[in-house]
């Protein structure tokens, strides 16, 4: 079991008095088996209305609405949790998926269907050509070899390079410049999966990396296929690992770009460019 402290501080410092909108932040991650939260608190300045909620992945919402004008925004979280998936490869897939190709269970096809169908459609062709070295109609292969391949091949073959600007890169942007962020790798992966019929989403949260300086950042973005047999498994294409511990998965979805862990927007007399500063620290505590 890892014990973990999160700090995650947003501020957007305003030139002239503004008005906010209702923001949206994922910012508590999501518990289950192998992650237990033992404390969390949210502190948000100006004055303001706090509302939790779920959406349709089940992720935790924290809706936010104000009350009053203001020149500075604050949004301050900090928790500690408890992480149990210390053995991340230690699962077994169902006997009908251990090879692929294989085909998905009628009922659960029903409810993978959005998982299969790619986002990017204007680079399949391009993405097509890719998988080839991983994999050519006709070959059985195992499937999780299948997964390891391709997760490593991003890893090796693909420089990273932090953005700054918010979306993700096309999978064909990604294949052309051989650099991105961890969410334009989570992208191409999830793309790719999908494009060999294998049911993929995003996950952003935090990574846990003892080589990262206090404030550095660690915010993070990464993949997980559904396999019969062993559910939702997180592959990171960033460092080529399949996610254990050290990844904290904040939020869910279909699509790469809906679930940033902080969404709103401000009205203003006169046009603004805020100052934005975004610290993360994720440190282990002692037992």
């Amino acid at each position: 079991m890892r014990h973990l402290q999160i700090k995650h501080v947003t501020s957007y410092q305003f030139a002239d008095s503004v008005t906010l909108l209702p923001h949206r932040l994922l910012l508590r991650p999501r518990e289950g088996h192998d992650i237990r939260i033992e404390s969390t608190h949210l502190t948000i300045t100006p004055a303001h209305q706090l509302q939790w909620q779920r959406d349709v992945y089940d992720n935790a919402v924290a809706l936010v609405t104000f009350k009053e004008p203001c020149r500075r925004l604050v949004i301050d979280s900090r928790l500690v949790l408890q992480h149990y998936d210390d053995r991340p490869l230690d699962f077994l897939v169902a006997d009908s998926a251990v090879s692929f190709p294989f085909q998905y269970d009628a009922a659960e096809r029903i409810e993978l269907d959005p998982y299969l169908l790619p986002i990017y459609t204007q680079d399949t062709g391009l993405l097509n050509t890719w998988l080839q070295q991983f994999w050519y109609s006709g070959q059985i292969v195992e499937t999780y070899l299948l997964l390891d391949w391709i997760n490593k091949a991003i890893a090796t073959g693909f420089t990273y390079q932090q953005r700054e600007e918010p979306g993700v890169q096309t999978p064909a942007t990604t294949l052309a410049r051989r650099t991105g962020s961890c969410r334009d790798f989570a992208t191409l992966f999830i793309e790719a999966c999908r494009g060999l019929g294998l049911a993929a989403r995003f996950v952003s949260g935090y990574l846990y990396s003892p080589t990262l300086m206090a404030g550095q950042g660690a915010t993070h973005a990464w993949s997980e296929v559904y396999l019969p047999g062993a559910g939702w498994k997180g592959f990171d294409p960033t460092c080529g690992q399949v996610v254990g511990n050290d990844h904290i998965a904040v939020a869910v979805s279909r699509h790469p770009e809906s679930v940033p862990p902080v969404a709103g927007s401000f009205l203003a007399a006169s046009p603004q460019s805020p100052v934005m500063r975004v610290v993360v620290e994720v440190i282990e505590l002692s037992a």
